[in-house]
């Protein structure tokens, strides 16, 4: 009954919403009831799952579909129908993330129309464009027929659109070795236009096209088209599980080849593939470069993805230009937002005008690459909404509490250092808002689980950290109600840490590290908790430098953890012959501090200071002793003798020598009268002289 329906509407021209398919009337409604009936009453047949994945792909909804055809593909490995029904919804539903249908360059559009936008965009005359055509023809016979073919493709001045003469024309150009031709017939058999649609066939004719010299055989300054078209086209292959088993690794392979012979399309995938750290490693300057490239080469996704990459490192004038430019491009995802963008670029000009010098040097850094700092960033904005909506209104709604909260948890979570709420009454208010929704969370869910609540324990938390003994305890339920949040085993363990229960801090590290063995922040409380239970020096080394092998070189607790590493050394073995490696890691330790964000310097460790004054006690004790010299030996040193033999003949020269001393005496400007006897003399005070006035005082 559901293959019939589907069938009966498959008849019928046109198609509606995915969202139809809650209308009773809608035939397709009727055949999704009909197969999944079908389908759970017997759940091992094969067709019954395919007809239901069938129906999805009808009202488009194609992840439902592609989830359908699995399972069906699963019970039939070998069945070429569910295989061709999968792979086609792969396709379409790739097409539609990549938001294909949305760009204006994909669109259809006839020779003359894109001869004439060419004109405009470039300033070619159409007639000069035809003309070079016909010059290519002239030099390659097959370019006539890949240029026939384009024109019965698109519809061109007394040439009908005709897909099946177009497939003709471009087999033709294939059959003669044009990698042009072959590009176009895959692509035309790939999509079933005026062929059989053959996704196997066209998997094999991209790749003999890929396999073609990247440069044209005859005009080898020019590329030759339908090659890194075709390169691109077996990575979304790979990428997407059509055809060939899914390999990211091969798309970013596919992708790397294209983008090297210039396929705009293929630099896009690759940063986006970049930017998430998507089977490369994560490097959002590569990303960027290959952005750009895409982006010269018209893309409005890649000119979109700039504006947001330069708006997260606050070059808000880039952003602005990049974003101006994918609109401008046709880009309908950034004509449709606009205004969401604009009102982001408000706000981050807001946020940088009241961004303290500290601030504004750290968030220069992230710009510079420093993954600590970005990290700082991060959280900082997180923390600024949170404020942004505390200071909005003295009393908030609850779903404004409920955004407060996860924007302070999240700051937290990345961060927490950064959080620095300001002011008793803000904290106060925060600490008031968490209390609530947590006693609300309680209420409501009970015991079940929730982000919200997972996020006002996490608040609840932090801001008690004060009350060790009762945050220690609070986290007991915490972690089992939540055993995948490492949040709370990071915090579980520095509390127990404070609380001097050492054994008990190394249990949390190490079952945290489980849900994540890169967390570098539980792989340093775990080197910390192993050096403060003070028992095997090797193991607590080993985990300090697990810690480092994970962590950006300019994390704060980097030099820390080579002083504290030195310190062991220095406790654990005090053979005068390990003082050479405990300098070592010292040392290591002060040029890590060099990497330090200025916000970390200078800086401060005890550790450092314990290890400073017993390097400087070592380098006393086993310096050299001064040789003894005999006081007596420097009577006959001759250079002595010589200089105070020198002297001496200086000193009677300058006896013998006979001394006029010039000698004279000014005239007084006011003759002054001196008393002939002391009995005469009369005393004056000092508030009797008066300093401003140059006058003799008669005795």
């Amino acid at each position: 009954m559901s293959s019939s329906r589907l069938a009966l509407y498959e008849q019928q021209s046109g198609s509606s919403s995915r969202f139809d398919i809650d209308n009773q009337i809608d035939e397709r409604y009727c055949a999704l009831q009909d197969a999944k009936q079908a389908r759970n009453l017997w759940p091992t047949w094969w067709k019954g799952h395919l007809r239901v994945g069938k129906v999805y792909a009808a009202l488009n909804d194609y992840e439902k579909a592609i989830n359908s055809f699995e399972r069906a593909l699963a019970l039939a490995p070998t069945n070429n129908e569910i295989r061709k029904a999968l792979d086609e919804s792969r396709q379409i539903l790739g097409r539609h993330l990549r938001l294909e249908h949305l760009e204006s360059k994909l669109s259809p559009r006839s020779i003359p129309e894109q001869l004439s936008k060419l004109q405009r965009n470039l300033g070619l005359d159409p007639e000069e464009v035809r003309m070079i055509y016909r010059l290519l023809e002239e030099i390659d016979p097959s370019m006539s027929d890949v240029i026939k073919g384009h024109q019965y493709e698109h519809g061109d001045i007394n040439v009908k659109q005709d897909y099946e003469q177009a497939a003709k024309y471009f087999a033709k150009a294939a059959n003669q070795g044009n990698a042009e031709g072959m590009y176009n017939l895959a692509r035309l058999t790939d999509r079933g236009l005026g062929v059989k649609k053959d996704h196997n066939l066209a998997q094999r004719l991209f790749e003999q096209t890929a396999a073609q010299p990247p440069q044209h055989p005859l005009l080898e300054e020019f590329p030759n088209n339908g090659v890194a078209l075709a390169e691109h086209a077996l990575g979304l292959r790979y990428a997407e599980d059509v055809v060939v088993h899914k390999n990211l690794l091969c798309a970013a392979y596919w992708y790397q080849r294209a983008v090297n012979h210039g396929c705009g399309e293929a630099a896009n995938n690759l940063a986006i593939m970049y930017e998430d750290g998507i089977a490369v490693d994560k490097n959002l300057d590569k990303a960027q470069q290959l952005y750009e490239m895409s982006a010269r080469k018209e893309n409005s996704p890649a000119m979109l993805s700039l504006a947001h990459l330069w708006l997260d490192k606050n070059e808000l004038q880039m952003a602005k230009i990049w974003y101006d430019r994918a609109c401008e491009a046709g880009s309908i995802p950034a004509q449709a937002s606009r205004d969401v963008f604009e009102k982001k670029l408000r706000e981050k000009q807001q946020s940088i005008n009241q961004c303290s010098s500290d601030e504004l040097k750290v968030i220069n850094y992230a710009n510079r690459g420093s993954m600590t700092a970005k990290q700082m960033c991060d959280g900082l904005q997180h923390f600024y909404r949170a404020m942004s909506i505390l200071i909005q209104t003295e009393t908030l709604t609850e779903s404004q509490e409920n955004e407060f909260v996860h924007e302070l948890s999240q700051c937290y979570r990345i961060e927490h250092i950064v959080a620095q709420i300001p002011g008793v009454e803000m904290y106060q208010k925060t600490d008031d808002i968490v209390d609530h929704v947590l006693h609300r969370c309680s209420r409501e869910l009970n015991d079940a689980v929730s982000q919200l609540d997972e996020d006002a324990r996490i608040c609840y938390a932090v801001l008690h950290m004060d009350s060790k003994e009762f945050i220690a305890q609070f986290l007991g339920p915490c972690k089992q109600k939540y055993p995948k949040s490492i949040f709370f085993f990071e915090l579980s363990t520095s509390v127990n840490a404070l609380l001097g229960q050492y054994e008990t801090a190394l249990c949390d590290a190490n079952t945290g590290l489980e849900i994540d063995s890169n967390y570098y922040e539980l792989l340093y409380c775990k080197a910390a908790a192993l050096r403060l239970i003070n028992k095997d020096i090797d193991e607590t080394i080993s985990a300090y430098r697990a810690f480092l092998a994970v962590v950006p070189e300019d994390h704060r607790k980097v030099p820390e953890s080579y002083y504290a590493m030195a310190s062991c050394r220095f406790m654990h073995l005090k053979q005068n012959d390990t003082t050479d490696i405990i300098k070592k890691i010292y040392q290591e330790g002060e040029e890590a501090e060099k990497k330090q964000l200025p916000c970390f310097l200078p800086y401060d460790s005890s550790s450092k200071t314990f290890l400073k004054h017993v390097l400087n006690e070592k380098s006393l004790l086993n310096a050299e002793p001064a040789p003894i010299v005999d006081r007596k030996l420097r009577l006959t040193d001759p250079h002595r003798i010589e200089v105070i033999s020198k002297h001496r003949e200086w000193e009677s020269h300058r006896n013998n020598l006979d001394h006029s001393l010039i000698s004279g005496a000014h005239e007084p400007r006011v003759k002054q009268q001196v008393p002939k006897s002391l009995i005469e003399l009369k005393s004056i005070t000092l508030g009797e002289m008066n300093p401003t006035r140059d006058h003799i005082y008669s005795g």
